[in-house]
């Protein structure tokens, strides 16, 4: 220290003040002040960059990551062995971010799964650089992504061949016959799209959650002759007469001396179209006008009732139609006399009041006739399977016939029209005339009047009820319904095809139900069909077409129908060319169409069926594990895989 007083002071002095007088000096010490805070500013600005690029690079590896285990986890769940969806996540990562990018270190990468969402947490520590000066030396950075496979509103309708032969194996090795293995495949798909779990064992593993958010329904219309969808449908869409192959009780009266007349008689006259009548059988000028009557004796009343059928013409349009009136009489009588009247059978194409099945808005499950052995009343029963309207023979039906309602999809029936209207199947009113055993012998297209009791040789098939489309919030009764489907019948592809459409159409008998959302929202619609067996039919069948022996609505009137398998016969040609027509309609109402061949391989079959798929959405299934992965890369092509963060 210089005291004060000795001569360094005073030259001390002198230097500073002569440095205050120089601004030269100034400036130097301010800009060595400076570069200090400058140096932390400079830096800042390099290592905010480097970090906004490595946390931009930790994201997109992050989300890279996410989608690959996501789509690796497919329609299953997460902890599937070997932890292959994990692994792919992380795989994907490690190859969009390098171990100590960007200087980086500490590189942390996870990625788990919960209800079918799969979250990524990445995390790294980046090294200052210039910002040291001022007392940073790292950052961490910390990202997440999520990817979960997303569907929008979504329809699905099950259109399922359960054929007799789906109660064999598809080959020799499998474990299943095929009715169970598409029990089981079927289960598997409702647990990967709607996400809930059944008791089904798939490969996938259990699902937890369900799907939110959106509406994923399901429907169902198992098929082999016929499909079981009457008692899905209003009352009003019925027809309260049809004509069926079947018989009625003529009464011939006995003597009526002693009774007196009661009132004036009651007369009904109605108009009754016998569809697809033979022209000679309706022109015969035996059967031109043709009469019955019915007596009836209850104490001190007697009431005789006179029919008459008075067959008008023959059209040959709508595949020949018989127009007949019938007139009803009906005179009551009082007295204490009289023989009671002998009774016979009429079999023929009778027109049959079935009105009584309706109640109101919802329907009865049978009704009575006095049709029975020895002219006893008969309960009709009736499990839900219908007979078509209005039809047309044709060889090709691509595009459909505008005059062909049948093959219809979104005709809505108007009840003061009859060509527009459905009819119950009912066997219990089937009596195929001349045949006594009921083994289809002997069958006479001539109508009889006898007192012969004949019988119903014909086949009748009508598999489990469609169900309309619905969410299935509950696994176990969707899973109830599935195994209740068992196999019987024939294959009679195209009334599947067409009863599927109807029920999911989007402008048809529910438009109402499958246009939009509850909320207004759009709906994505997809068909799944699948068969394990060509088109294959019999004359004896008794179908949504009638008795074909004898109904011969899509055949020929005059000639004898033919059934067979393939491509043989007249029915099985009717039935491939109507699904054709049918699967373009399908088409056209932008659904996709989903085709699945379950069998071994078959050239003819195979290729119809992918022409009757939409491009690209045909299946071959070979044997129970080929479809249960089939039915799984559906699921999964339906699902729509979505970055959600």
């Amino acid at each position: 220290m210089i005291e004060k007083g000795h001569p360094g002071a005073h030259r001390l002095r002198g230097f500073l003040a002569s440095l205050v007088r120089d601004a030269r000096g100034n400036t130097l010490a301010i800009m060595a002040a400076a570069l200090i805070p400058l140096a932390g500013m400079v830096g800042g600005g390099i290592d905010m960059s480097r970090l906004y690029i490595t946390k931009t690079r930790l994201q997109h590896a992050c989300d890279a990551g996410a989608l690959a285990g996501r789509k690796a986890m497919g329609g299953g769940i997460w902890t599937q062995s070997n932890n292959a969806p994990r692994a792919a996540a992380e795989r994907f990562f490690d190859a969009n971010f390098q171990t100590s990018a960007y200087g980086s270190t500490g590189l942390t990468r996870t990625f788990t799964e919960a209800n079918g969402k799969v979250t990524g947490t990445v995390s790294a520590t980046v090294p200052m650089t210039l910002t040291r000066v001022i007392g940073t030396t790292s950052e961490t950075l910390t990202v997440t992504c999520d990817a979960a496979m997303s569907l929008p509103n979504t329809d699905i309708m099950f259109v399922l061949d359960v054929t007799g032969s789906m109660g064999s194996k598809a080959v020799s090795t499998d474990s299943k016959t095929k009715i169970q293995a598409l029990r089981s495949a079927v289960k598997c798909f409702y647990e990967s799209v709607a996400q809930r779990n059944t008791t089904e064992t798939c490969t996938t593993g259990a699902p937890t959650g369900g799907v939110s958010a959106v509406q994923v329904r399901f429907g169902f219309v198992p098929y082999s002759v016929n499909v079981n969808v009457g008692k899905l449908l209003p009352t009003t869409f019925f027809a309260d007469d049809w004509t069926y192959q079947s018989r009625e009780k003529i009464s011939i009266p006995g003597t009526a001396a002693g009774w007196t007349q009661v009132g004036n008689p009651v007369v009904k006259t109605s108009n009754t179209n016998f569809k697809n009548t033979p022209s000679a059988q309706c022109n015969d000028t035996a059967l031109a006008s043709k009469g019955s009557s019915s007596d009836a004796i209850n104490g001190n009343s007697r009431v005789n009732t006179t029919i008459v059928y008075t067959r008008r013409s023959w059209s040959s349009g709508s595949g020949g139609t018989c127009k007949t009136r019938k007139t009803t009489t009906t005179t009551t009588y009082t007295g204490t006399n009289g023989t009671p009247p002998s009774n016979t059978w009429h079999y023929g194409p009778i027109s049959q009041d079935v009105s009584a099945l309706k109640n109101g808005n919802s329907w009865n499950n049978s009704f009575v006739l006095p049709i029975g052995t020895g002219f006893t009343n008969k309960t009709i029963t009736w499990d839900g399977c219908i007979e078509e309207r209005e039809t047309v023979r044709e060889t090709d039906y691509d595009p459909i016939p505008a005059d062909a309602n049948d093959l219809n999809i979104d005709l809505v029936p108007n009840s003061g029209d009859e060509e527009t209207l459905w009819a119950p199947l009912l066997p219990g009113l089937i009596y195929t005339r001349n045949d006594i055993s009921g083994d289809g012998s002997n069958w006479n297209l001539d109508e009889i009047t006898t007192t012969t009791e004949y019988d119903n040789g014909s086949d009748y098939y009508c598999p489990a009820e469609a169900r309309k489309l619905a969410e299935w919030n509950d696994p176990t009764v969707f899973e109830n319904y599935v195994n209740s489907l068992s196999p019987t019948g024939n294959t009679y592809h195209d009334i599947g095809m067409l009863w599927g459409a109807r029920l999911m159409s989007p402008t048809g008998i529910f438009a109402s139900e499958n246009a939009l959302t509850p909320n207004g929202g759009e709906i994505e619609r997809h068909l799944i069909f699948m068969t394990d067996g060509e088109a294959c039919t019999g004359a004896g069948n008794y179908t949504a077409y009638g008795v074909s022996w004898f109904d011969r609505r899509q055949t020929d009137p005059n000639t004898v129908p033919t059934g067979g398998c393939g491509t043989s016969g007249t029915l099985t040609q009717q039935v491939n060319a109507r699904l054709a027509g049918l699967c373009t309609a399908v088409k056209n109402k932008n659904i996709t169409l989903w085709v699945i061949w379950f069998g071994v391989s078959n050239t003819t079959i195979e290729n119809a069926l992918r022409s009757c798929s939409t491009s690209g959405r045909f299946y071959s299934a070979r044997n129970s594990a080929d479809l249960d992965t089939v039915f799984g890369s559906i699921a999964s092509e339906i699902s729509q895989l979505r970055l959600t963060r």
